[in-house]
């Protein structure tokens, strides 16, 4: 029997294609052809993905923080590109908090003979493989668990983390030496520092004999610029996703939190310092396959409520870790002692 033609679904942001990425590649070793359907927020991180013959994008009304308005032109779009790809199996990738089941009826109206996903509600006959997912397990490794059920086990040496296409050398962006980037902004406002205590941070980094080096998207300049001051070199807004990914790859550690770069560090094996605010569980989103201090109290009120905006006055659960603490995670990962010394 010939390998299958194989659409892998991750819709959402760049953060969730990054995630896919295992289980992508755990696909393509056992297809013919492997297409990837993403949304406008996540073609950055679907075009690095090893593995992926095709990207297909579609800006689908159920998903983002802003979601598209539901268009039949749209839908009817998408339906014809998918059976055009003439596709004989696709897996649906999702969060833990998601339905497959409107990209489901897509994928079944074009025509896809064989769908598969991770499904809590009764799907009709819009599955052929309906998979349970294991209670708290991690984005990555879940949507590798439904490749596996589907058929595809990741192939003999593929040690399952996360990886993108190599990046560029970025010397030229961020000058010979070593640095620690910080990288201050997030899509959610409430998974990311204040820009005032990112500010602190950078110059106690600076302080403590590191050279920092602040990134950030053309959306964050005016942020990153106010955290880099005089204490870092500013790169907000100048760097594209490999750029990025270059700049990270060549950071002895990064200081993050939940966002997309902080999954594309993870994907350079860049060591990590999360701040992770507990909005969302840190078990199914934290920095997955690297090494990594997560910093934020994961007990604060606002636990498990995926708020975009801090229900709490003062941002306690990230604005209350300490620069001690943050500088000590550094040191940690880096093997810098007290003292100064690299090594």
């Amino acid at each position: 029997m010939s390998a299958p033609r194989t659409l892998v679904v991750r819709l959402d942001s760049a953060g969730d294609v990054l995630l896919a990425g295992p289980a992508v590649r755990a696909v393509a070793s056992g297809s013919a052809h492997t297409a990837l359907l993403c949304g406008p927020l996540g073609l950055p991180a679907a075009r690095m993905l090893p593995g992926v013959d095709e990207v297909l994008v579609h800006d689908a009304p159920w998903t983002g923080l802003d979601p598209a308005p539901v268009s039949a032109e749209a839908t009817r779009e998408v339906v014809e590109r998918i059976s055009a790809g003439r596709f004989d199996r696709a897996l649906v990738l999702v969060s833990f908090h998601q339905s497959p089941l409107p990209v489901a009826l897509l994928l079944k109206t074009a025509g896809v003979p064989q769908v598969s996903a991770d499904c809590e509600d009764y799907p009709g006959s819009l599955l052929d493989l309906r998979h349970k997912r294991r209670p708290r397990r991690h984005e990555a490794a879940a949507a590798l668990d439904l490749a596996h059920a589907a058929g595809f086990p990741l192939p003999d040496g593929d040690d399952g983390r996360l990886r993108v296409l190599g990046p560029p050398d970025t010397t030229a962006l961020t000058g010979p030496g070593p640095y620690v980037v910080l990288h201050p902004g997030a899509a959610v406002e409430a998974r990311r520092w204040s820009a005032r205590r990112a500010a602190r941070a950078a110059a106690a980094l600076s302080s403590a004999g590191h050279r920092v080096v602040v990134t950030g998207s053309r959306e964050e300049k005016h942020l990153t610029a106010a955290v880099a001051g005089d204490h870092a070199l500013h790169l907000g807004g100048t760097t594209d996703w490999p750029q990025l990914a270059g700049v990270l790859r060549s950071a002895r550690a990064v200081v993050i939190g939940n966002t997309g770069a902080m999954h594309l560090a993870a994907a350079v094996s860049t060591p990590l310092v999360c701040l992770f605010s507990p909005v969302v569980p840190a078990g199914r989103w934290r920095p997955y396959g690297v090494p990594h201090v997560l910093l934020g109290d994961q007990k604060a009120p606002c636990a498990g409520s995926r708020a975009r905006h801090c229900p709490v006055r003062g941002h306690p659960c990230l604005d209350a870790v300490d620069d001690a603490a943050v500088l000590a995670a550094v040191d940690r990962l880096t093997g810098r002692t007290r003292g100064g010394a690299l090594p």
